[in-house]
């Protein structure tokens, strides 16, 4: 055992607490059961086979309100163990439900026996026909998918609000649609074909011309009972009228029986039936979409109306004049919405009977749009809007800006509700649709329905199609709470389908939550088709049992889960998982929303019980260790959750006073540890130069076995030689600003200028630049032993980060003449942690000091500041970037953009960049982690060579150097050489 490993018990919940009625027993606190877990092993291989208790809980939540431990996670590879499993799961009697992102919101993506994780390896997107057709894999998530579209100027029909995250298999498996797909853009209308295996094993593909030959071949009985189905239903012409009707709105409920109407033959059937299945008719492998066309030129308003009355009737109007959306808030939407950053604060006053609705034209052209806005301004004109608030404009607009903030505004509504809920509650998210004509009916009614049954009246949703959304929260382990929300769900049921002839699920699909619910929407008939249909292709009923088919009236209640109480910046989590696709510990060890599940299963245990000592005992390295403390969970939480942070915190509780004092003593004497660490890479520099990097890694390696893998950095290749010892002489008088070269930058050299050795460091590039625009920079003497507190901070020293949180605001407000200049740092991450992470950690008077401070990244001062005065001679063939987490943090991805577009003819941004995970110094102490988050972004850039590899933070250069075998460098450096008038 390392000397210095941390103790898990330094993790464990320090309350007092009573087991939750919800609580994984003890008697799964060892994971697997045998003989499965060596079956499986047996069959797929060990690395495939997750079977700890930490695996089997981190994976029992998803976005709904359900939770169900499953008995083992697999993580198949191919279709070869796709097939492997589901014979295994013939062969002992056992069930499969398939998993990718996890963020269905009825608890389709939770089983309780074999859970296969088909995200992991199964991303990917080919573009076929110039951007007409796209094939994916089923773990690419929509946002990726679009993003090679928009290339080409296309993108897919399906447009769910959780696109961040979700995937397509499933999206196609939940027929999910959006904001605009409503019933003609959506998976069954624009899917192509697919790919899929059947329980027995059987891969089909839609696009195959042979495959009916086939299938009836592989699979006889199946296709006479699809043709039986077919020609019963054909013959019933009341029974065919109705389904054709219930497809007139957006309709998710149960099996597309008009699958049955719309094929001819067994395989176009199923084609038609896998669309909204969840997963219960076999497993998507593939999918091929017919694209749409991507249409730039956008123009939006946000219209205010005295009544849900009057904002309704106005639905129709801006759907005749082509708008692509028409979404509406309610009055108590709008006012809880203030809550949310960005969202007006005069919103809190508007009158209870305020409806707005925000309606969007999108054109392929300036004509187009001119036209669109002629309509809308037409329809403006004839409507009774009113102004209850000074921010409001009821004015169409084509600013990205005020479009984006509307659409944060109608966003805002799961954020404000979800994440304003009382602590302990759980959050479920309902949607129904309506014909467009009752809206404004169903939106009062449901109002109504809400208040008598004491929950917050709230709505919102996709007017143009009659699809609207609401929140409940209530306390799953409160006996009344539970029958309160069961009341109200056998009135809301009755509500949609007697008085409203409605869908029950418009784009959620059915779920455990309606599935009690099916016959009373569709009736014995139609419900029966589907249970026959269900035993056609599942005779076996392997997969996915009782997630649409439940004959249980009170399934909806089974498997609700508790929500306890954990550390207060996560305690608003809804488990959405937004969160996971940014996570760069995503494919390694856990995700945000699964550190946060895990958290919350230890306070549903007792103390000390086997089960908390199964997660305590994992948490350290696959939460704490293994997270890269970067935050863009944050970015991508709808309700603002910092999980980083909560790890921070972790890594805090795990130090030793001493260690916390050994890291204050190197805060105090930084300028020491500085020339020491410098002192120490030029060593190992000339070692390496001498014997090769293989002596250095080796003894490193020891010592880390022999102290703590955590705090002893394993040497590395990629690590550059030492820094100069003096930075660029500069002068105070006359500098436009004060330029602070990050510690990294001070002890590291830049990266090498090909054969030629050493090129120039960014200290010199930033400097020559800034004085050849006519803004020169002034370094100060003494900028040697401050930091911008990170090295503390992200590793939870809390002393040490106070220590020079504080050290460095009071020195910057000297340099910079108490404000009166701007302070422009090099490295991104060192400009977030001076400009907004330090400030928790100042004393009063320091934090009146660091407001009056203008904190400024080196890429906006140069792509903003100089750029603009600079003159461009060599232009680079080509340049690939990659934008850090802090530049995501910070806002300055697009000053990135700029400053490479001025240096090169082609700029690309690959479309899996994220957060390389080097994070200082943890690729050096987990480099398994970098090699884990670039592994994406460096296929994608090993795609084709480039003339430059651009970032702008060292040690992320260095991890996409080790990622990738290409040195990147910072933009500045190569802005400095593109604009520097003679060459050597």
């Amino acid at each position: 055992m390392p000397l210095l490993e941390p103790d898990p018990e330094a993790l464990r919940p320090g309350t007092a607490r009573d087991p939750a009625p919800d609580r994984v027993t003890d008697r799964s606190a060892g994971g697997t059961p045998e003989p499965l877990r060596s079956d499986l092993i047996a069959l797929l291989g060990a690395d495939k086979v997750l079977w700890k208790i930490s695996d089997l809980v981190r994976y029992a939540s998803d976005a709904s309100p359900y939770r169900f431990l499953p008995r083992v996670v697999l993580v198949p590879e191919d279709l070869d163990d796709v097939s492997a499993i589901l014979s295994y799961a013939h062969g002992k009697n056992r069930s499969v439900v398939f998993r990718a992102a996890g963020t269905s919101l009825n608890g389709q993506a939770q089983g309780e026996d074999i859970l296969v994780d088909v995200r992991r390896h199964w991303t990917g997107v080919e573009v076929l026909d110039d951007g007409a057709r796209a094939r994916i894999l089923p773990g690419t998530t929509v946002m990726r998918a679009n993003a090679t579209l928009a290339r080409f100027g296309r993108l897919l029909g399906p447009d769910p609000a959780s696109a961040i995250a979700c995937t397509l298999g499933g999206v196609v498996a939940n027929n999910a649609s959006g904001m605009t797909a409503g019933t003609t853009r959506n998976s069954y209308r624009t899917l192509a074909s697919l790919t899929f295996v059947l329980p027995s094993g059987t891969v089909v593909d839609t696009a195959d011309p042979s495959a009916d030959e086939e299938l009836a071949h592989a699979e006889p009985e199946l296709c006479a009972g699809l043709m039986e189905l077919k020609a019963e239903i054909e013959a019933d012409a009341e029974l065919t009228a109705r389904i054709r009707a219930k497809y007139t709105i957006k309709n998710t409920n149960g099996y597309r029986l008009d699958a049955f109407l719309d094929g001819a033959t067994p395989v176009p059937i199923l084609r038609g039936l896998m669309v909204g299945s969840e997963g219960t008719f076999g497993f998507i492998s593939e999918v091929v979409f017919d694209t749409l066309p991507l249409d730039r030129r956008i123009s939006s308003a946000l219209l205010f109306f005295p009544s849900l009355t009057a904002a309704a009737a106005a639905v129709p109007r801006f759907n005749e004049a082509g708008a692509i959306a028409v979404e509406l808030m309610d009055g108590n939407t709008l006012r809880a919405s203030v809550s949310v950053p960005g969202v007006p604060a005069d919103w809190a006053a508007l009158p209870r009977e305020t409806t707005a609705l925000l309606v969007e034209f999108r054109a392929a052209d300036e004509a187009g749009q001119a036209a669109f806005e002629r309509a809308a301004d037409a329809v403006v004109a004839g409507l009774d809007l009113v102004r209850p608030a000074a921010s409001v404009t009821n004015a169409f607009t084509r600013d990205a800006g005020t479009i984006a903030g509307y659409w944060k505004a109608r966003k805002a509504f799961v954020t404000a509700v979800g994440g304003s809920r009382p602590s302990g509650t759980t959050l479920i998210t309902e949607d129904f649709a309506v014909p467009p004509a009752r809206l404004a009916d169903a939106c009062a009614a449901l109002l109504e329905l809400q208040s008598r049954h004491g929950f917050d009246a709230a709505v919102a949703g996709h007017a143009a199609h009659g699809n609207l959304h609401f929140l409940l929260a209530f306390d799953a382990a409160k006996p009344a709470d539970v029958a309160r929300y069961d009341a109200f769900m056998q009135e809301f049921c009755a509500l949609v389908v007697d008085r409203f002839d409605g869908s029950l699920k418009a784009e959620h699909a059915t779920g455990r939550n309606i599935a009690p619910f099916l016959e009373r929407e569709w009736g014995p008939r139609a419900t029966e088709l589907m249970w026959r249909t269900k035993q056609v292709i599942d005779p076996a009923g392997v997969l996915a049992p009782r997630i649409v088919l439940d004959r249980d009236p009170r399934a909806h209640l089974r498997g609700l889960k508790t929500i306890p109480k954990v550390e207060a910046v996560a305690d608003p989590c809804i488990e959405c998982g937004f969160c996971e696709p940014t996570c760069p510990s995503e494919d390694l060890t856990t995700t945000p929303r699964q550190r946060i599940v895990l958290r919350r299963e230890m306070m549903r245990q007792t103390d000390g019980s086997p089960v908390e000592a199964g997660l305590l005992d994992a948490y350290g390295y696959d939460a704490v260790d293994t997270c890269a403390g970067d935050s863009t969970c944050k970015l991508a939480c709808p309700v603002g959750i910092d999980t980083g942070a909560m790890m921070k915190g972790f890594r805090h509780r795990r130090h030793t006073p001493r260690e916390e004092r050994i890291a204050a003593f190197t805060a105090k004497n930084f300028r020491a540890v500085e020339a020491s660490a410098r002192l120490a890479v030029a060593a190992a520099d000339t070692v390496g130069d001498r014997v090769g990097d293989a002596p250095l890694q080796a003894v490193t390696r020891l010592a880390r076995k022999a102290v703590r893998p955590d705090l002893v950095p394993e040497w590395l290749p990629q690590i550059p030689g030492a820094a100069a010892r003096r930075l660029p002489d500069t002068e105070r008088v006359g500098a436009s600003a004060v330029y602070y070269p990050a510690c990294v930058n001070r002890i590291f050299a830049g990266p090498h200028d090909g054969d030629a050795g050493p090129g120039l460091s960014l200290a010199e590039a930033v400097v020559a630049v800034s004085g050849r625009a006519g803004k020169p920079v002034w370094i100060p003497e003494d900028v040697v032993g401050t930091c911008c507190a990170t090295i503390w901070h992200s590793k939870g020293y809390d002393a040490g980060n106070r220590i020079m949180a504080n050290r460095i605001a009071e020195a910057a407000w000297g340099w910079t003449a108490g404000g009166t200049l701007p302070l422009v740092v090099d490295a991104s991450s060192c400009t977030l942690g001076i400009a907004e992470e330090v400030v928790p950690y100042l004393t009063d008077d320091n934090r009146a000091l660091h407001r009056e401070l203008t904190v400024v990244d080196s890429l906006v001062w140069a792509a903003e500041e100089l750029l603009p005065h600079l003159t461009v001679f060599r232009t680079a063939g080509s340049a690939v970037l990659h934008p850090t987490c802090s530049m995501e943090h910070l806002g300055d991805v697009g000053q990135l953009r700029a400053l490479a577009e001025a240096c090169a003819k082609d700029v690309v941004v690959p479309d899996d960049a994220g957060c390389c995970a080097f994070a200082g110094d943890r690729g050096m102490l987990h480099k398994e982690l970098t090699d884990s988050a670039t592994a994406k972004e460096a296929a994608e850039v090993d795609r084709r060579p480039y003339d430059a590899y651009l970032s702008a933070n060292r040690m992320c250069e260095i991890g996409m150097e080790r990622a990738t075998g290409h040195p990147y460098r910072s933009a500045l450096i190569e802005l400095e050489h593109a604009t520097r008038p003679t060459l050597p």
